[in-house]
């Protein structure tokens, strides 16, 4: 999927009118752009000191792609190294995206623990694959990895999970799928995300600011909400915010870049974990934009962010 040959970024669709054909052939061309070396000079170089590999995961009819980050320097297979703390990790974009786009946050945190990092290389949204199939691939390789823990190299007493934007929203419906099935995680880091997918997700003031500036986020949402939930779907079981109990949830960090429509999605959420009993770091970025974390080369504030989510896995796994 990583292609070292300069290609051209696509043009941004109109979401207003975009067909189903059409939106298959923006995402793979999309996709390859986020993929090459071209893409390389925004989202960022990855830690040379850090082995990148695609891996399959079986799980129960099907396999799952995962990018897995190791410290080069640890072989999970020689005796004398102890296990590692694990982050998995979930990539933004709903309908696009590839775990590629996050080497250089992903890589960072593998070196800097030291961990694991596994990113779940999540079904995509399109008109026959609702978001509850990118929330299964979550949960499902979480549940695999705790189960297969020494397979590894990972310590399944040490997991934190951690997504942006619509990834993060897969990573909080996983905390609350671990939670449900007895699997403590450690943390749970929610950058930008997306928290609500219901009926309500545009009623945030937020949403109203920055619907069309600095970026045309309204189409591209709207277009996400109804690949998202399926008509007579229950979007309030996709939607975190919209939970019965957030409490006994791992500790969360939210980050919220400010100039962002899903900015309140960020807030409230982190309001309602608090009010669960939760213990919840929730940190604004002034001036930052949706998706800032995986955009090193053009947002100063990648850098001070990364850094915080470094130094808050390290004080959670140990």
């Amino acid at each position: 999927m990583n292609d070292v040959t300069a290609i051209s970024r696509p043009a941004e669709p109109d979401w207003s009118a975009i067909t189903d054909a059409d939106l298959e052939v923006y995402v793979a061309a999309e996709n390859r752009f986020r993929a090459s070396s071209a893409a390389r000079a925004f989202l960022g170089e990855p830690d040379a000191n850090v082995a990148i590999a695609w891996q399959e995961v079986v799980l129960p009819g099907r396999k799952q792609l995962v990018r897995v980050y190791r410290p080069a320097m640890i072989n999970p297979g020689r005796s004398g190294h102890a296990p590692l703390p694990l982050v998995l990790h979930v990539h933004g974009g709903g309908f696009v995206g590839t775990a590629v786009q996050c080497d250089w946050a992903n890589s960072s945190i593998a070196a800097g623990l030291p961990a694991v990092v596994v990113s779940v290389e999540h079904r995509l949204l399109h008109r026959d694959m609702p978001l509850s199939a990118a929330a299964a691939d979550g949960w499902d390789v979480l549940h695999h990895l705790s189960q297969h823990a020494a397979e590894w190299g990972v310590d399944a007493s040490r997991i934190a999970i951690f997504g942006e934007s619509c990834g993060a929203l897969i990573g909080a419906l996983t905390a609350l799928r671990a939670r449900a099935a007895g699997l403590r995680c450690r943390a749970q880091v929610l950058v930008n995300p997306v928290a609500d997918v219901t009926e309500t997700m545009f009623a945030y003031p937020s949403m109203t600011r920055y619907a069309y500036s600095p970026s045309r986020a309204m189409p591209l949402l709207r277009w996400l909400q109804r690949l998202a939930v399926p008509p007579g779907a229950d979007a309030r079981e996709v939607s975190p915010i919209h939970a019965e109990d957030l409490g006994g949830l791992p500790p969360a960090l939210v980050v919220v870049p400010t100039e962002d429509a899903l900015a309140d999605h960020g807030r409230d959420y982190a309001e309602r974990l608090r009010a669960a009993g939760t213990s919840v770091r929730l940190t604004e970025y002034p001036g930052a934009q949706h998706a800032f974390l995986t955009l090193p080369g053009i947002e100063p504030q990648a850098e001070v962010a990364r850094a915080e989510i470094l130094e808050f896995l390290r004080a959670s796994l140990g």
